[in-house]
């Protein structure tokens, strides 16, 4: 596809229909990509006789409740992972306070509703507070914030670097729509709650990628230019190394290998993913959460094409329902239309309605732009009345 198709297939896509592209977007390649996470490219193929193309069984078939007891999920079958239960929780956030968000706005809404409000939680196929599927990484938020009574802002301090703000981040750049910068700025505020270092870093930088996929016109080229301007060391470094090499390829097939060795050096975790270095998941300047740098490659690789970009993912491995999940929201929110098979069948399946959060947040985004034309317009008042008259602007 060239730089024209791409950019002409993104013109005349609604606001609400970038949303819901982009969270029904997110939750499909989350449910795609659950049942082989954590597995090499090569271990997916023996297992399933080939790469993913769709929807799964879980990996350990009918001994999924026992197979790791750490993890006692049924995942597969279209069953959407944690990654969606925090990001529809976020959605539920933004409708409540109805405006940006920040740290204390996770401390006052989004842990009451983890430890008090049980909802149909798919991988457990029953009815039970959120706080029992979410992973320890994400309980951090209710030990540190509920618990321990640790200023919000600072409560990610400690916790394991990893991609666990960063996955649900994508409500945050809708809300901010064609605003990477204040999708950034917001999300980094938000994630303070959750993560430090490198993990808060991309929460910021997808936010602002989902902020700047929604600009009319935007392509893959566009929003990893959008990343690039706001990322911050090790994981600006990784995002350009990896969509550097992702834009040499057209196949994820051909991808796959060279993806992974440009995103190695900032990766902590190591080659194998359930056995992680030394170093795995510390705080560093030089390194950068595997799973945004990747999305985005597959992205590139792809050409914001979302089926492409999806099974990209997934048939990546490792962390792969989380990259899946950042690659469906930003080709969803490009204007690239979600399979119609796969998103009926994940809702079902899942037993969640995938499109009313979407109703939701355009609702919500549309009152915070209104509100934050009117704070703007205050503002320019203010200012020319200091500066003597109207302010002085320049391209």
């Amino acid at each position: 596809m060239t730089r024209e198709e791409e950019e002409s297939r993104g013109r005349g896509v609604s606001l609400e229909e970038r949303i819901t592209g982009a969270l029904v977007g997110a939750a499909v390649g989350d449910a795609l990509g659950g049942p082989v996470e954590g597995y090499s490219p090569e271990q997916i193929v023996e297992r399933h006789g080939g790469r993913v193309r769709g929807v799964v069984g879980p990996w350990n078939g009918d001994a999924w409740r026992t197979a790791r007891p750490i993890a006692p999920y049924h995942k597969g079958d279209g069953h959407v992972t944690d990654d969606t239960l925090m990001t529809h929780a976020l959605v539920r956030v933004y409708a409540t306070v109805r405006d940006h968000l920040d740290a204390h706005a996770v401390a006052d809404h989004l842990v009451p509703d983890l430890m008090t409000t049980p909802r149909w939680i798919p991988e457990l196929e029953a009815e039970a507070l959120p706080l029992q599927r979410i992973f320890l990484a994400e309980k951090w938020l209710v030990a540190r914030i509920h618990y321990g009574h640790v200023d919000p802002r600072e409560a990610g301090v400690g916790n394991i670097v990893n991609c666990g703000a960063a996955m649900y981040m994508a409500p945050v750049g809708l809300v901010d729509a064609a605003h990477p910068a204040a999708a950034y700025a917001e999300a980094l505020d938000v994630a303070g709650a959750h993560q430090s270092s490198y993990g808060r870093e991309a929460a910021g930088v997808f936010a602002a990628a989902v902020a700047a996929a929604c600009a009319p016109g935007a392509t893959p080229d566009s929003v990893v230019a959008a990343c690039l301007s706001l990322a911050k060391d090790g994981t600006r470094e990784a995002i350009e190394r990896v969509c550097e090499e992702a834009s040499r390829h057209c196949d994820f097939e051909s991808a796959l290998g060279p993806l992974r060795r440009a995103v190695a050096p900032y990766d902590t975790v190591g080659p194998d993913y359930r056995s992680p270095s030394l170093g795995a998941r510390r705080p560093s300047r030089l390194h950068a959460i595997e799973e945004l740098p990747v999305a985005l490659g597959m992205v590139v690789v792809a050409g914001g094409d979302f089926r492409h970009a999806v099974l990209g993912a997934v048939n990546y491995g490792r962390d792969c329902d989380s990259i899946a999940t950042m690659a469906g929201a930003v080709t969803g929110a490009l204007g690239s239309p979600v399979p119609e098979d796969w998103a009926k069948t994940v809702a079902e399946a899942s037993r969640l309605d995938l499109w009313e959060p979407a109703v939701t947040l355009t609702g919500v985004a549309r009152e915070v732009f209104a509100r934050d034309v009117r704070r703007r317009r205050a503002h320019e008042r203010a200012f020319a009345e200091l500066a003597g008259g109207a302010p002085e602007c320049s391209d």
